[in-house]
């Protein structure tokens, strides 16, 4: 028997943002809900990274080094989403070939829950900007209902992927992303680099 709480998992998304926000110290989770907020900090540190690398007045030092970082957590993030998606399998019990399968497994629903929030937060702060006009916090208000409305939907969603799990009339199955771009042995810029270090 599957038992996850989705508000659980988005309230945390919601704490922890605001707690790493303002560089609070905050009780850490651990199991499942540890892996989500595993997943949840690297997409954290991947949006300021990200930001970070879009700026043209720090060189192309700065912006090497920020991309270094977001390949990094990238694919760290990506890894968290398949550890929670074993550990919801080892929850819920074998999958049965007859059952329909989701398109999405529930670790990628929780990882686009997670950048929902992480955009929920940075536009809520753009619509109360005290140095912006009206007209840009109106339009962003405008904005942080529209992805209030879609994460609500989307946790909906999980929601009823984790009754469907639980009566047996949908399952998931995991196929592994096999991200390519760091690996030198499938990244052929990477093995031709290594090639040519070697000579």
């Amino acid at each position: 028997m599957l038992e996850l709480d989705v508000e659980e998992i988005t309230a945390l998304q919601d704490r922890q943002t605001v707690g790493w926000h303002a560089d609070a110290p905050l009780e850490t989770s651990d199991g499942l809900l540890g892996l989500v907020e595993q997943n949840h900090r690297r997409n954290f540190d991947l949006w300021h990274e990200e930001d970070q690398a879009r700026r043209e007045d720090r060189g192309f030092e700065h912006v090497y080094r920020a991309k270094r970082a977001i390949d990094r957590y990238n694919q760290q993030r990506n890894d968290l989403i398949e550890r929670i998606d074993d550990a919801i399998l080892g929850a819920a019990g074998p999958f049965e070939d007859d059952r329909a399968v989701n398109s999405e497994t529930p670790g990628m629903i929780i990882d686009r829950l997670s950048i929902l929030a992480l955009k929920a937060y940075h536009m809520d702060e753009q619509a109360r900007r005290e140095d912006a006009d009206a007209e840009h916090r109106s339009a962003c208000a405008a904005k942080l209902s529209v992805i209030e409305a879609q994460r609500r939907d989307l946790a909906a969603a999980l929601a009823r992927l984790f009754d469907d799990f639980n009566t047996g009339s949908r399952g998931f199955r995991v196929y592994r992303q096999f991200k390519m771009y760091n690996d030198p042995d499938l990244n052929p810029q990477l093995r031709g680099s290594r090639r040519e270090k070697a000579d």
